[in-house]
């Protein structure tokens, strides 16, 4: 019996606010994060990602009030990054309601802070959120993508796809790739940027960035992903959860309907 594929809305919050942009700019207020998450747990979202997109740059920890109500509302699993710098952040954010936690920069500066928190809550916990773009003029890695950080604000000039693949051995459980070129564009995902890290990893692979229609979805599953997520298409009400999954049923792809 094959996988189903897994369809993620993702709430970005900045400021206690779920909040939408293109490239991380010109944020606009998509509405409550806890209000959000209700309603796509009662939409039939496989799992809700919450990422706290200004923790990092601002160098604080995610909001554990908001985490917590968020948790209270929802039956499917729930994924929390942002500010996650050490193994009681991790202990924190699960203590809070969190059922996996995204690391991103602290990971990047410590590549340690991996095997630690798999050693001690197993690597099932881990979602590796890493924030990719093609390499820009001045930067040259062997994938042609490097790893950004502070919500793609920072180049970094690591390979993005060597990255990936220490992280696997470290103790990632899942990787969330997102195309910081793609990112709130809505013109489809990255396939050249998917395909690629398909081919080479192992590990479950999350696609973000880029969704407009139904169609993009489709066309992300056929790289052989294991989850779609997407955020402003859901928010701003262009496409449904339902249809995606009846889009991605009609193509031939397991979902939970």
């Amino acid at each position: 019996m094959s996988v189903a594929v897994r369809l993620i809305p993702c709430l970005d919050v900045d400021a206690g606010r779920v909040v939408k942009g293109v490239n991380f700019e010109n944020l606009r207020d998509a509405g409550d994060p806890v209000e959000l998450a209700r309603c796509y747990g009662t939409m039939g979202a496989d799992e809700i990602t919450f990422l706290d997109v200004s923790a990092s740059r601002e160098g604080r920890a995610t909001m554990l009030d908001v985490v917590s109500a968020t948790a209270e509302q929802v039956f499917v699993p729930l994924t929390v990054g942002g500010g996650v710098r050490c193994v009681d952040d991790v202990a924190r954010l699960l203590a809070h309601g969190a059922d996996k936690v995204g690391i991103n920069t602290a990971a990047i500066a410590n590549p340690e802070l991996l095997s630690r928190v798999a050693e001690r809550f197993g690597d099932q916990v881990i979602v590796l959120s890493v924030d990719a773009r093609r390499c820009p003029q001045g930067v040259n890695t062997a994938s042609g993508f490097e790893v950004t950080t502070h919500g793609g604000k920072r180049s970094t000039g690591i390979d993005a796809l060597e990255w990936v693949k220490q992280a696997e051995a470290l103790g990632a459980g899942e990787i969330l790739l997102n195309s910081m070129d793609a990112d709130g564009v809505r013109q489809g995902f990255d396939i050249e940027m998917l395909t690629l890290f398909r081919s080479e990893v192992k590990l479950p692979l999350i696609a973000s960035g880029g969704a407009g229609t139904v169609e993009h979805f489709v066309e992300a599953a056929h790289t052989g992903v294991n989850a779609l997520l997407a955020a402003s298409v859901f928010h701003f009400k262009t496409v449904g959860i339902d249809e995606v999954k009846r889009g991605l049923d009609s193509a031939g792809f397991e979902v939970r309907i």
